[in-house]
């Protein structure tokens, strides 16, 4: 019990109790855990007298019925008065046992004081063993009395002794049965009885069935000793969790007065942060839906929600540490605070990220304006963070009134909107982004019935050489035509597949249709031609794909170099991330290829490390390069690069004939893009690697 109010206490310490208080609850605690293992033994003691009683008094009626029939049996075999003889000491015992059941212990001790025993804890301990001990002695003593039934049967050698075998093994079993509380009294009861069985079989008639039965009786009385005190463990441990819990139940009322001063304190660390003072998530949600109920109810005014995020956060934690981290968390929702509109509530969600709710009545003021106020106060400096400054960026939701989750979500879509156009500024969320939102949603609900119904597609485009119509390989694109929403872009389906956790399902099917591709080629002779696949930094960081691959080309006996890999620079700049599972490619013979090279931060160490065999110049850089020297100056070095470090050049989103020149000027290795050819199924892609091969 003690370590259970231990436990209670450190929880009650977590939610405000001061030392002072734990140490006076401790000390009764204390005190009453020495009056538990005091009075337990006695309690429980208490509780198999109880059952013992009851029992007995339920046995005692069979056992005189049972006695009453083998009298009879015994008469009709010409045995009366020895079977008389031992119905009057059978029934004796049991006229005495039932006065012992029917009084009190204390009546019991004070008519035998000569048998008072001393307890362990005072005279009522003592008469409880008192009682028990005159139980188990009465129920030895019918034991024995019913060990004399081999006189009614001559040492169960007559006729009658199958049904004697059949009363003594029922009422032995009946007792232990009956007497689960105290083993002792079924123990004491029915070993006379069974041992006379097992002598009485040994002793008469050697015949090998009487042999093999007194053998049984042996096994038969083991099994009833070890039932009776497995069945007392069994009450004793009942009985001891029943009074545990009384006693427990006991600590925890003596302690109730101390802890109910501290019901308030708690109820408001459970709903407030602890660090900024503000609301938290599930005191948010309280108020929130208070706040919406009240808007519905009036039908006057909207309400605006506003959801904020800090740019650059992480860097702070990095750089100055997280103690410098809360003071500037401490003093954002200062600021927050005091900026506040009349009738808002703040409150932080977790991290750095904050939320705002309000009322837009005919006098609050306008999202727009409160939005950029808010970012002025971010954005001034803070005073444990030198030269160094936070922004925000804050997603705007207005609603007459919506469930408070859907506002929550839509206000988190606006503010990574606001993020992505640039950051530490504010996006009000519109139809544009409700329509993306609910194609989000549609998808994610969608795309595991399309997968497995074979409604996704991997496209081919062709890369072609410098010529501009040699045949160099594909590029794999993943399609998915949905039922409402139409063609779904790659980027935002492998996104939400990696939130409804089926990118390695979706991974597992590009590579498999890569793998069917590179099939064919290798069947017509074509292993000259690569297939390249893209691999996003998610499935970079939550699927084995080395693995993949190399389970995926042993199958089908394909070999690696017609396989490529495209990842983007977003991946590669996490070196310690990538390397593992580039290098792992690398040594298969897959070949590496980092796409949209220009747009991210590759070093030229990580492209000689990673082994890359080419880079594919972002589209933004080709198209319409015929008209820009700068572009092409760009083009140029990576060209020059490339044959310095070995590694070829692919230039994406070729579009005209003039850009096709440029490249071919400036010795562009390979090319792609819609003036060579768009993406096509790969019925078309196969189609055209015939055609090529016949001319």
């Amino acid at each position: 019990m003690s370590c259970r109010f231990c436990r209670a206490a450190r929880r009650a310490a977590q939610t405000g109790l001061t030392g002072r208080d734990l140490n006076e609850l401790k000390t009764q605690a204390g005190s009453i855990d020495d009056a538990s293992r005091i009075s337990l033994r006695q309690l429980i003691r208490a509780d198999q007298l109880t059952a013992a009683r009851h029992t007995v008094m339920l046995s005692i009626p069979v056992a005189f019925v049972l006695s009453l029939v083998s009298t009879f049996v015994a008469w009709r075999a010409g045995r009366l008065w020895i079977a008389l003889s031992w119905l009057a000491c059978a029934t004796l015992v049991n006229l005495v046992r039932i006065p012992l059941c029917r009084l009190s212990p204390q009546r019991v001790a004070q008519l035998l004081p000569w048998m008072h025993a001393r307890g362990e804890a005072g005279s009522a301990g003592a008469e409880v063993e008192l009682n028990l001990r005159l139980h188990w002695i009465l129920a030895l003593l019918s034991g024995i009395a019913w060990a004399g039934m081999p006189w009614l049967s001559d040492g169960y050698t007559t006729p009658e002794t199958l049904f004697y075998l059949t009363c003594v093994c029922g009422i032995t079993a009946g007792a232990v049965t009956h007497g689960f509380a105290f083993a002792r009294i079924p123990i004491g009861f029915i070993t006379p009885p069974l041992l006379s069985v097992i002598f009485c079989l040994f002793a008469f008639d050697h015949n090998p069935t009487r042999l093999a039965l007194a053998v049984t009786a042996v096994i038969y009385l083991a099994g009833l000793i070890r039932g009776a005190r497995v069945g007392e463990r069994m009450f004793l441990r009942a009985c001891a969790l029943k009074h545990e819990a009384t006693t427990a139940n006991q600590a925890l009322a003596l302690a109730h007065e101390e802890l109910r001063q501290f019901a308030t304190r708690m109820q408001y660390q459970a709903e407030h942060d602890l660090l900024t003072g503000l609301l938290d998530r599930a005191g948010f949600m309280q108020v929130a839906a208070q706040v919406v109920a009240q808007v519905m109810a009036h039908h006057q005014h909207r309400l605006c929600l506003m959801f904020l995020d800090l740019d650059g956060f992480k860097v702070i934690n990095d750089a100055y540490g997280h103690e410098a981290g809360d003071q500037v968390l401490i003093e954002v929702a200062r600021r927050l605070q005091d900026g506040l509109p009349e009738g808002a509530t703040l409150a932080r969600l977790g991290g750095d990220e904050f939320v705002i709710l309000y009322p837009l009545d005919a006098s609050a003021e306008l999202p727009e304006q409160l939005a950029q106020r808010l970012i002025a106060a971010i954005r001034q400096p803070f005073a444990r963070l030198a030269h160094r400054h936070i922004g925000l960026s804050l997603g705007i939701y207005l609603s007459r009134g919506d469930d408070i989750n859907e506002m929550l979500v839509c206000s988190d879509a606006a503010m990574y909107e606001a993020k992505r156009r640039g950051r530490n500024q504010f996006y009000v969320f519109n139809q544009s982004l409700d329509a993306h939102l609910q194609m989000k949603r549609d998808v994610e609900r969608d795309l595991a019935h399309a997968l497995a119904r074979g409604e996704l597609e991997v496209w081919f485009q062709p890369i072609v050489r410098h010529d501009g119509h040699t045949l160099d390989g594909f590029e794999a694109l993943l399609r998915w035509t949905h039922p409402r929403h139409g063609a779904i872009a790659p980027p935002d389906l492998i996104e939400i597949a990696a939130l409804a956790g089926h990118s390695e399902e979706l991974l597992r099917f590009i590579m498999g249709e890569v793998a069917n591709m590179i099939q064919f080629l290798q069947a017509i002779g074509r292993c000259d031609l690569r297939i390249s696949m893209n691999i996003s930094p998610r499935e970079m960081e939550r699927i084995v794909i080395e693995d993949l691959v190399a389970s995926t080309l042993k199958a089908r006996q394909l070999p690696a170099r017609m396989l490529e890999i495209e990842i983007t620079e977003e991946t590669a700049i996490d070196l310690q991330a990538a390397t593992q599972t580039l290098v792992a490619l690398a040594i298969q013979g897959v070949s590496i290829a980092i796409d949209d090279f220009g747009v991210g931060y590759s070093s030229l160490g990580f492209l000689r490390q990673m082994q890359v065999s080419r880079v594919k110049i972002d589209r933004s850089f080709v198209t319409g390069l015929a008209d820009k020297t700068e572009n092409q100056a760009l083009v140029s070095a990576v060209l020059q690069l490339a044959d310095s470090f070995g590694f070829q050049v692919v230039a994406e989103g070729v579009e005209s004939a003039e850009d096709l020149q440029t490249l071919q000027g400036l010795q562009c290795h390979a090319m792609q893009g819609h003036y060579f050819a768009q993406p096509m199924p790969a019925h078309a892609a196969r189609q055209q690697v015939l055609a090529t091969a016949r001319v």
